[in-house]
């Protein structure tokens, strides 16, 4: 049976860009389930599901209805236990849950402001509107002021991954040998970032930019179905 993904869209239907909702097609993948995405934009989150969450993901699994990504990596790995695992025990889940918070408080909070103004050129006009508000009432401020900041910050985020890029001096992935769930939720926060904007966060000489280009190419290159932010051609 097909698994609905109901998955963060703007403009283009076919670009889905949500960190979170990337972090839930990868573990879908990883479980070799057969997906289909329902593409959502912002405003029609709230009817989906009939409401189930203020936030996608949102996956339909048969009469089953599970929303956050990281709810529905714990219940594809009790749901499909046969299949490849996702956490490798319940240390794995413990751990996943540190990288979840590492990532969040870490990495998302750069990728918003080096993405912001190119996350709101995505949506069409209605979503725009919203976006804007409600990205200028959680920052207290303008987009355009937020986003100024973002190459005042780059030296400081890319020094703030030196944990995650020491530790890929002795493994391949986050996951060890192979990838588990933790890895796909920082790939989810790169893919977020490579889809918004073409702005670059890290150098191709980066270990960190090695280990995201292995994951664009897992699951048959799921990752790299949607092509990364063209650079705007300059104004004549």
């Amino acid at each position: 049976m097909t698994i609905l993904l109901y998955d963060l869209v703007g403009r283009d239907a076919a670009r889905p860009f949500s960190p979170h909702c990337w972090k839930a097609a990868m573990a879908l993948a990883h479980k070799r389930l057969d997906i289909a995405s329902v593409p959502t934009r912002f405003l029609e989150v709230p009817k989906v599901e009939g409401g189930v969450s203020k936030l996608v993901p949102v996956i339909r699994d048969g009469e089953t209805v599970v929303a956050d990504s990281f709810a529905i990596a714990l219940y594809l790995e009790e749901t499909y236990p046969e299949r490849p695992t996702l956490f490798s025990g319940d240390g794995g889940k413990a751990t996943a849950r540190f990288i979840e918070r590492w990532s969040q408080l870490t990495i998302h909070p750069y990728v918003t402001t080096a993405a912001l103004l190119d996350l709101h050129a995505m949506q069409d006009e209605a979503n725009a509107a919203y976006f804007r508000q409600n990205r200028e009432q959680r920052f207290g401020r303008c987009l355009e002021a937020v986003y100024a900041t973002r190459d005042a910050g780059l030296a400081g985020f890319r020094a703030s991954l030196e944990p995650l890029r020491s530790m890929l001096g002795y493994q391949p992935f986050i996951g060890g040998p192979s990838p588990l769930f933790a890895d796909y939720i920082v790939f989810g926060a790169l893919q977020w970032a490579r889809i918004a904007t073409p702005y670059r966060l890290l150098d191709d000489s980066d270990v960190v930019a090695q280990w995201f280009e292995r994951c664009l190419d897992l699951h048959g290159g799921l990752g790299r179905t949607v092509a990364p932010a063209a650079i705007a051609p300059l104004a004549s």
